[in-house]
């Protein structure tokens, strides 16, 4: 992963740029487990038992990664609890919940649009 710094240029937010901070950004977050992971969360609190119950056929690996990633962009908030064996959970941010607006919008397209899909992947597929 290139960490790019954010210079307030326009070029930084712009997607269409190989090395804007915005397209390094949109890589890491528009991914199937971050969407899962981001859903799963809603407005609710969950350690990384739950989460990975929850986001089905996600890998212990693959769910550290995503929770790593979506903290250290702050889109989720990862709270430590002092106790034998130590308790983790996680939280979206203001950030995330924002995010999760787009991810509800996405599933929602995925709901409506998933007869016409599938149609049209066996028409292709014949």
């Amino acid at each position: 992963m290139v960490t790019k710094k954010y210079t307030g240029s326009p070029e930084d937010a712009d997607l269409r740029r190989a090395d804007s901070l915005a397209r390094e950004i949109f890589s890491d977050v528009a991914n199937k487990w971050a969407f899962l992971i981001i859903e799963a969360l809603g407005e609710r609190t969950l350690r990384f038992s739950e989460l990975r119950n929850e986001v089905e056929g996600v890998s212990h690996k693959m769910l550290t990664q995503n929770l790593r990633m979506l903290e250290r962009y702050g889109l989720v908030d990862r709270t430590v609890h002092p106790t034998v064996p130590p308790r983790v959970e996680y939280t979206l941010t203001e950030p995330g919940q924002a995010l999760r607006a787009t991810v509800d919008s996405m599933c929602g397209w995925t709901h409506r649009y998933l007869g016409h899909i599938d149609a049209s992947r066996s028409r292709f597929d014949a």
